[in-house]
């Protein structure tokens, strides 16, 4: 078994990328209150903050704040995509090695985590939740995104991104012609 290397810091806030193995799937969004259920009930157990978020169809995003004396977000994530799986079809198409382990299949087994080290850092990871749904080509603005927590509070800075805008966007982004 892998031995990853992860900074846990008690009570600590990190960037999170979580992802779906079939990267053309839009089951987080098409079963958006799986999601929010398996996310609460794991949330009741071992609490924690979720200080932002944001879903796409096929990877989502979140800072979270966890609490004092407790590090252990790899815990948090096993139980909300077990949670989540358990409770949505398997895909058509499950990996050997995944079939073998006895997963369904859905989730990529591993996540990105980011420790949030400053305020400066913490607004970078809030632009890039803010912004993901436009890089990705969802939506022209944040607030026609209906997935993600930040377009809500109030007081926000309007996104200004240094990422080209996609030259060939989703024909399913409100506005736009098919």
């Amino acid at each position: 078994m892998s031995n990853y290397r992860r900074l846990r810091v008690p009570g600590g806030t990190y960037f999170f990328t979580v992802r779906l193995q079939d990267q053309s799937s839009d089951l987080l969004i098409s079963h958006i209150d799986v999601l929010r259920d398996a996310t609460r009930l794991t949330r009741k157990r071992w609490p924690f903050v979720i200080d932002a978020a944001v879903i796409l169809p096929n990877k989502l995003h979140m800072i979270w704040t966890l609490p004092e004396d407790d590090a252990d977000f790899s815990k948090r994530w096993r139980l909300i995509k077990s949670a989540f799986s358990r409770n949505v079809p398997a895909p058509a198409y499950v990996p050997p090695s995944h079939r073998k382990r006895g997963e369904k299949g859905i989730w990529q087994r591993r996540f990105w985590e980011h420790l949030i080290r400053d305020d400066d850092d913490l607004a970078l990871h809030m632009h890039l939740i803010r912004s993901a749904p436009i890089h990705t080509g969802l939506v022209r603005k944040p607030s026609d995104w209906p997935y993600c927590s930040l377009h809500r509070t109030k007081g926000c800075a309007p996104v200004k991104t240094i990422a080209p805008v996609p030259s060939a966007p989703n024909p399913k982004v409100v506005g736009i012609a098919s």
